[in-house]
């Protein structure tokens, strides 16, 4: 392991949500039909702090609503802690979700040019990598029509490729590569084994409990916002499989 890459202490991130309750044909008579509403207070993270040194291909797992996602989005200065630190030492480069920081109307090709700024790049570097992104996302001709005509699965590949052809010291991929074909999965896996590095730290927020194993060299498991346990592959992703008291099979290793 090499030097620290990020680290967040006591992080917090609390939002409020109001949520319409529907009364009853009682309560709807006595309030004049109005209905009521009620404001939920949600910890999408709790007192969470993690370390995550360079050298380091971590793997975060944990079920629906767990905050893996949202902790991504902090890190990567998408949302604003609620309380607690982050630090980031290097140049991050994000695969969040599916279209994140895409324009629907422009093309893909308008698009790369908007990815590459925002990652960072000079116009001069982003012409000089564009053959090779749009080589690798396989795009042919449609790389000059609007995103808004792209499938799931061509959104994902201009995405992957623009993420990863940015060379970044830190590349977090949040569910990115469950759309597309198979084929093009493991052609993002390979390139995601060729970015790893003494010098470069890779996160990896994945439902796809074989590949979180297959990649990483470490797992974390959050539940409810919190950081329940960190460590060997194997260890963790048995302990969250327990949790969750489930067999383990191909099936499983692939859709928890």
């Amino acid at each position: 392991m090499g030097d620290l890459a990020i680290s967040v202490q006591n992080l917090n991130l609390i939002y409020k949500t109001t949520i319409d309750k529907r009364p009853t044909l009682k309560a709807r008579m006595k309030s004049l039909g109005r209905g009521t509403k009620l404001t939920r207070i949600v910890h999408a993270v709790n007192d969470l702090s993690i370390d995550i040194p360079y050298g380091s291909v971590l793997g975060v797992v944990g079920a629906n609503g767990a905050g893996k996602s949202t902790l991504m989005r902090v890190i990567s200065g998408i949302l604003p802690p609620t309380a607690g630190r982050v630090e980031v030492y290097g140049k991050v480069s994000t695969l969040l979700a599916l279209g994140v920081g895409f324009n629907p109307s422009m093309s893909g090709r308008e698009n790369v040019l908007l990815g590459g700024l925002a990652a960072g790049m000079s116009r001069s570097e982003i012409d000089k990598h564009f053959e090779e992104i749009a080589d690798f996302a396989e795009l042919g001709d449609a790389i000059d029509a609007p995103m808004r005509t792209y499938s799931s699965g061509m959104y994902a590949r201009l995405g992957f490729s623009v993420a990863v052809t940015v060379r970044p010291d830190i590349l977090i991929v949040d569910e990115a590569l469950s759309t597309g074909d198979a084929r093009f999965k493991e052609k993002s896996l390979n390139k995601m084994k060729e970015l790893r590095s003494d010098a470069r730290a890779l996160i990896l927020v994945s439902h796809a409990l074989g590949t979180i194993q297959d990649m990483c060299n470490e797992v974390a498991w959050m539940h409810k916002g919190k950081l329940i346990q960190r460590g060997e592959p194997g260890k963790v992703v048995q302990a969250y499989q327990e949790f969750l008291e489930v067999g383990k099979s191909a099936v499983v290793d692939e859709d928890v």
